[in-house]
């Protein structure tokens, strides 16, 4: 499971990773609960993560063509020291007891800006950091279980400390858990990126990244999947809050217990993933992990027990995880080297793009439909994703056979 961290980089670069991305789960958890007992808006908590994560759609394809040319090392220390900028801001503004609501969306605003270069950067390094290129899945699946195992450890950290301490220790601590992220960047010892030659042509680039996943059919169906889970099934973890607090009549430790319950899913899957033999079979497993998220978020909707729910929380978070871990897979292991980059930032793009845009339109149907019939139709439409899929999987399997079976003939003419 951890034959990845030989790479001494690698290694570095997941213990450093270990402590920011729990800092991370704090702030996004206190984020989204003192949004919403501030303001008591589901459409503003929704736009707050709107905020955080719609500059990744559009600025997803820039990043891959300019982190493809550049030095990924350096560009991840600015990238990382800029994150850490922003936390300062953020916590200083809350330890003043500046609860100003603008302020607090503008900030985040920023923060999507900066992830948007940062999380196509960090995927785009991992073939940089891994020794034995064999090692690229066992890295990925380790990095997704530490950033789900965060999610465990975050949310239930966050939970505790804004229940005995306040919001500002949670923005504190995100501030400082950039510092061993830096530090590990540093020890880093890596071959410099070779520069490209051309100048940065943004259109060109940009139609040549989409020529490409155009022709790999297998990888545009994943990714359209997931654009669409993302759009419509994944951003039910916005109504979180919701179902924490007016449905459950809970506080902030409830809301912590269904972020680390999908958390905990979440490193199951993972766990499971880095113990994968090979990349194989990506396809299939990405149906089955699907089928469960659609399942269990369904059933989330419908129940009236918290122990239910939970359960629901668990098992989504495995459908989630299983789902975007095995299309990451896949983009890394079948992409072309000189297309590795812009593939990864149309998978972030289908990803950390459209989740924005679903939690936004999720917080504004939820106000006609209610919470639980609009979660409800999320699985539905999660579940109908599935099944046009594989209708087109199999499409396009039919296709080849028949122009493999056809007769060639062959016609001669005499002069």
């Amino acid at each position: 499971m951890f034959k990845a961290l030989k790479s001494k980089n690698f290694k570095l670069f997941f213990y450093g990773q270990s402590v920011s991305v729990i800092g991370t789960w704090m702030q996004k958890t206190a984020v989204s609960w003192m949004v919403y007992s501030i303001t008591g808006s589901v459409f503003l908590l929704g736009l707050a993560t709107f905020l955080s994560m719609i500059p990744s759609l559009f600025l997803a394809p820039l990043a891959g063509s300019i982190i493809g040319r550049y030095d990924r090392h350096r560009a991840m220390m600015v990238l990382q020291s800029l994150a850490m900028l922003q936390a300062g801001a953020l916590a200083l503004l809350i330890y003043l007891k500046i609860y100003n609501i603008n302020f607090i969306l503008a900030l985040s605003l920023i923060q999507g800006i900066i992830n948007a270069f940062d999380m196509t950067c960090r995927q785009t390094m991992m073939i940089d950091i891994v020794d034995n290129k064999e090692d690229l899945p066992n890295a990925v699946a380790l990095n997704s279980t530490l950033n789900n195992f965060a999610r465990i450890a975050g949310p239930a950290l966050a939970g505790i400390i804004l229940h005995q301490y306040g919001e500002d220790i949670c923005f504190i601590g995100n501030f400082v858990s950039y510092v061993p992220v830096l530090i590990s960047l540093m020890m880093m010892k890596i071959t410099p990126h070779i520069k490209a030659e051309n100048k940065l042509n943004m259109m060109d680039d940009l139609m040549e990244g989409l020529d490409y996943v155009k022709k790999e059919t297998e990888m545009a169906r994943m990714l359209l999947m997931l654009t669409c889970s993302s759009l419509f099934v994944i951003s039910f973890n916005t109504l979180m809050p919701v179902f924490a607090k007016d449905i459950f009549n809970g506080n902030a430790q409830t809301f912590s217990w269904f972020e680390s319950a999908a958390g905990i899913g979440s490193v199951l899957s993972a766990i499971y993933l880095a113990n994968l033999k090979s990349a194989e079979n990506m396809s299939k497993l990405m149906i089955a992990a699907s089928l469960l998220l659609g399942f269990s978020v369904i059933i989330l909707a419908v129940s009236s027990n918290i122990t239910i729910a939970l359960i629901c929380m668990t098992l989504s978070g495995i459908g989630m995880m299983g789902q975007t871990s095995s299309i990451n897979i896949y983009i890394q292991t079948h992409s072309a080297v000189n297309m590795r980059s812009r593939s990864i930032s149309y998978y972030m793009m289908a990803y950390q793009g459209m989740i924005p845009v679903g939690s936004l339109i999720i917080g504004y149907v939820s106000h006609f439909l209610g919470v639980r019939a609009t979660v409800a139709i999320q699985g539905v439409i999660c579940l109908i994703s599935v099944v046009v899929y594989l209708y087109y999987k199999k499409h396009k399997a039919i296709e080849i056979e028949e122009l493999e079976t056809c007769p060639v003939t062959y016609t001669s003419s005499k002069n």
